[in-house]
């Protein structure tokens, strides 16, 4: 009998303390709760306005005069480049551009890339 009693006044004196840490804690949980739950913002731009420059790079590239500088075609190449893996990290698609040196190899990995972006709607050309 004497036991009942002692968990009378255990449970009076730790039940201030447990509810005050719970008033505390449990806001914090539900706002991690509804933030996990909510969308993550896109890191990028939209994939409309990707898609655009890409085919306007794209275009620069393919219009370049025959006399043009080799700064200049290096520089929109690497323009298009940098699109290109952007457009890929939006889309999830795999790519070997910025680990290829410029050259034969890299063109053909531009034309694969080019074509698996085609393949999940993102015109390139």
């Amino acid at each position: 009998m004497a036991t009942v009693p002692v968990l009378l006044y255990s449970v009076v004196a730790v039940a201030p303390s447990a509810l005050f840490w719970c008033a505390l804690k449990v806001p914090v949980v539900v706002r991690r709760w509804r933030r996990r739950r909510e969308p993550e913002p896109p890191a990028g731009p939209p994939i409309e306005k990707l898609a655009a420059d890409l085919r306007r790079v794209h275009r620069l590239l393919a219009e370049l005069p025959p006399g043009a500088s080799a700064v200049r075609r290096h520089g929109t190449r690497q323009a298009y480049d940098a699109l290109l893996v952007q457009a890929c990290r939006e889309v999830e698609v795999d790519h070997r551009l910025d680990k290829l040196p410029e050259g034969f190899d890299r063109g053909i990995e531009r034309l694969r890339v080019e074509e698996s972006l085609a393949e999940r709607g993102v015109s390139v050309s």
